[in-house]
């Protein structure tokens, strides 16, 4: 039955309101924001529609559309944003994160987690081990002696419960047993993706558990800008607010520092092209950048710009860290992507905003620790305009 939901679209902006002011996280302010919201037009999610089997369910892709035209379309399976449609300054619109075009592509093998929620640990744990409370937990080494995102079966590759959550919202939800991939305790995750009438797409994580356990929730959506007219994003220009990066080793495990970026390629404070400096970093970047803003606060910490579309997009977070993949491993031979297109090297880059690599064995970096009675919370917003 088609879900349209414009009548309670004032009753859900007061509820939202409030829910902001319950959570004391203040959504950044943009011109005319509370003029567009006023407006009759809402947001919709349209009924899903298959995109196949996995597990013996039915994956669903879901759509989100603003007034605008903005488009946001997520699969059940994985949590997966398979399309950002978003206009170019000239008014063209085109998708703007690597996708494929149907579900045995994201299934593939070597498939680099396209935009994907990670879980239950986003980025990799040292020797695919971690101590808690006194006991040694083993994890699938499935990145070179190291655990990766969340191991063999991680949160991308699993079937969510999905429902629409008022006019604008999709809500996923997944429980992840005591035992799974390693990991202690019973997880519940709960994911709702907004897509809000200024063309935002907000992302809030939420978690709870029976037993202490390592948490780190991120997506792991490639963009490019460029909406596919241009091959790589060397191009285009990043900027990072944080002044300081966790250097890695040859396994990109952090080496428990954190040094700073100036007089460094990997200094992103003042925006400047990907390509800039990529061959002066071996392999590329992807690492992890400590983002300079308050703990637990909901701030801007990062922009991406493409100077040829005018597409401009801004990232907030409340989390203290954000993991800049470069695409350094894509090579051309991914297969049953959109448009029957070649993702060479650079085709996309990450932005997934998280805590710190290896956490869990690095006591000084903050702490990932989610224990019985707490709430884990993670929000994140990719906002896109032009200019």
């Amino acid at each position: 039955m088609e879900m349209n939901f414009r009548a309670l679209t004032a009753l859900m902006i007061s509820g939202s309101a409030m829910l902001a002011a319950c959570n004391n996280q203040a959504a950044p302010k943009q011109d005319g924001q509370q003029a567009v919201a006023d407006s009759a037009a809402a947001t919709t999610v349209t009924p899903p529609r298959s995109f196949g089997q996995a597990d013996g369910k039915e994956v669903l892709q879901y759509t989100l559309r603003n007034a605008a035209g903005t488009e946001v379309k997520i699969l059940n399976y994985g949590g997966i944003i398979t399309d950002i449609i978003t206009a170019d300054k000239q008014g063209n619109k085109a998708n703007v994160v690597l996708s494929y075009d149907s579900l045995s592509g994201y299934q593939q093998k070597g498939q680099p987690y396209f935009g994907a929620l990670i879980g239950r640990y986003a980025n990799r744990i040292a020797n695919a081990k971690f101590k808690l409370d006194g006991k040694e937990y083993t994890l699938a080494p499935n990145d070179h002696g190291n655990t990766l995102h969340g191991g063999v079966k991680g949160f991308d590759k699993v079937v969510w419960n999905a429902s629409p959550s008022g006019d604008s919202s999709l809500q996923l939800t997944y429980t992840s047993k005591d035992g799974e991939e390693g990991y202690p305790g019973n997880l519940s995750a709960t994911i709702v993706y907004t897509l809000t009438p200024d063309n935002a797409l907000k992302i809030d994580y939420s978690a709870t558990t029976d037993k202490a356990t390592p948490v780190n929730l991120t997506n792991h959506a490639y963009f490019n800008l460029s909406g596919g007219n241009d091959s790589t994003i060397l191009g285009q220009e990043l900027y990072l607010k944080a002044s300081r990066y966790t250097p890695v080793n040859d396994k990109l495990i952090p080496l428990g520092q954190l040094q700073p970026v100036k007089g460094t390629p990997m200094d992103f404070t003042t925006a400047k092209k990907v390509g800039n400096d990529i061959a002066k970093v071996k392999g590329g970047f992807d690492h992890n950048w400590v983002l300079d803003k308050t703990a637990g606060q909901l701030e801007t910490v990062a922009s991406l710009y493409d100077p040829s579309s005018g597409r401009f997009m801004e990232v907030s977070t409340t989390e203290p860290g954000i993991q800049f993949y470069s695409g350094n491993f894509l090579d051309g031979s991914l297969t049953n992507t959109a448009g029957s297109k070649k993702y060479v090297q650079h085709a996309g880059l990450c932005l997934e905003a998280q805590h710190f690599p290896d956490s869990p064995n690095q006591s000084s970096f903050p702490n990932v620790i989610l224990k019985p009675g707490e709430t884990y919370k993670q929000t994140t917003v990719y906002r896109f305009s032009t200019k």
